[in-house]
């Protein structure tokens, strides 16, 4: 595989840095600030349900978050709630953007070993200026080669992406902590993908791995991010 592989292709959140925990995070700070409305699993459920019906508009990010966590509260409290929960929440929104980057552990140095003998790229889904905020405050810019905010990671996309790269499938190494996202596309598309499980996930994101993806002979799974060194030598 080693002498395949031309460019590798990282996603960011929750693959380069800490993200879905923050997302959790503010979801339960706004379940609190609605739980006079509804019991907090409810509205849980009810914000989940305003997302999904949203996300075709909205895409993938905290300024859609926040739409949504505001759509929700007029709906469950039948327009009655006062301004000051709205501007509670925009607060926890805003709070939510200006988070600190973690990286997680093995990232920066795996990057480091990686560049130059690989090109590296970021392919992530969310809204352009807040993934390019965590990037440039994430201190990894200069690794990458490439940068791409994808509004959707569907097969098209990737090709899209592999065209603008002017890299064939089978030279191309997509590596990610969602099944759903970052690797049965680019495994059905012929190039190959490695899974970087990561301890919580988005539930849109979650996906079944006892279907058929460990038929695919290009599937690597990964307990950390600095195994994928190994693998390509080994390969």
């Amino acid at each position: 595989m080693d002498n395949q592989i031309k460019t590798i292709a990282f996603d960011a959140d929750d693959t380069l840095w800490v993200n879905e925990p923050y997302f959790q995070e503010a979801e339960r700070q706004f379940c609190l600030l609605l739980e006079d409305y509804l019991p907090q699993h409810s509205v849980s459920q009810e914000l989940f349900k305003t997302e999904m019906d949203n996300l075709q508009l909205y895409g993938y990010g905290v300024k859609g978050f926040m739409l949504c966590m505001i759509e929700t509260i007029s709906r469950i409290s039948n327009n009655l709630a006062p301004l000051e929960l709205v501007n509670r929440t925009i607060k926890i929104g805003q709070e939510l953007l200006e988070r600190p980057i973690e990286l997680l552990d093995g990232v920066a140095e795996t990057l480091g070993r990686l560049k130059g003998r690989y090109r590296l790229v970021v392919a992530t889904k969310g809204d352009l200026l807040d993934q390019e905020r965590k990037l440039q405050k994430s201190g990894l810019e200069h690794y990458f080669h490439h940068i791409e905010i994808m509004s959707e990671k569907k097969v098209r996309d990737y090709q899209k992406l592999l065209k603008h790269l002017d890299c064939r499938p089978e030279n191309f190494l997509m590596l990610g902590n969602s099944l759903k996202s970052d690797v049965l596309p680019v495994l059905e598309m012929g190039g190959f993908a490695g899974h970087i499980p990561y301890h919580t996930t988005w539930l849109h994101e979650q996906h079944d791995q006892s279907q058929h993806i460990l038929q695919y002979k290009n599937f690597i799974e990964l307990k950390k991010i600095d195994e994928i060194e190994e693998v390509l030598l080994q390969a």
